[in-house]
């Protein structure tokens, strides 16, 4: 199924605190992480059905990402991309694709927030595993 023929799920800024970086600060105090989420799935069936069982349910997403951020220490923001990119998968099969953004505000003086955007489809992980 290609993207064009599938509908979005946002879910914007998503402000967490997490161990995320290089130096040793970053690897002790929690900092801000931003993520955002765009997540591709057929959402025909739920529109039809306007039942919560056939949609993509963005609050057991989110909860996940939640979890993962806030207990996770990654060094590399792009690491801590492809870990959320992983867990949209595991938690609901009607994702198709993904868009992942990981910014940290604040880590570059004069800049509002650095970070990565990655996009996988879920062809490409079952590909890599």
């Amino acid at each position: 199924m290609h993207s064009d023929s599938l509908d979005k799920v946002i879910i914007k800024d998503l402000l967490l605190r997490g161990i995320v970086g290089i130096n040793p600060d970053e690897r002790v105090k929690k900092q801000d992480i931003l993520v955002n989420l765009v997540l591709w799935a057929d959402m025909r069936q739920a529109a039809a059905s306007d039942d919560i069982a056939h949609a993509v349910n963005y609050k057991t997403v989110s909860k996940a990402v939640i979890e993962h951020v806030e207990g996770g220490d990654p060094q590399l923001v792009e690491r801590l991309a492809a870990e959320v990119a992983e867990i949209c998968f595991r938690v609901d099969g009607r994702v198709q694709a993904v868009e992942v953004t990981i910014e940290k505000p604040g880590a570059l003086r004069f800049a509002r927030s650095v970070g990565v955007s990655i996009y996988r489809t879920r062809a490409q992980m079952n590909d890599d595993a």
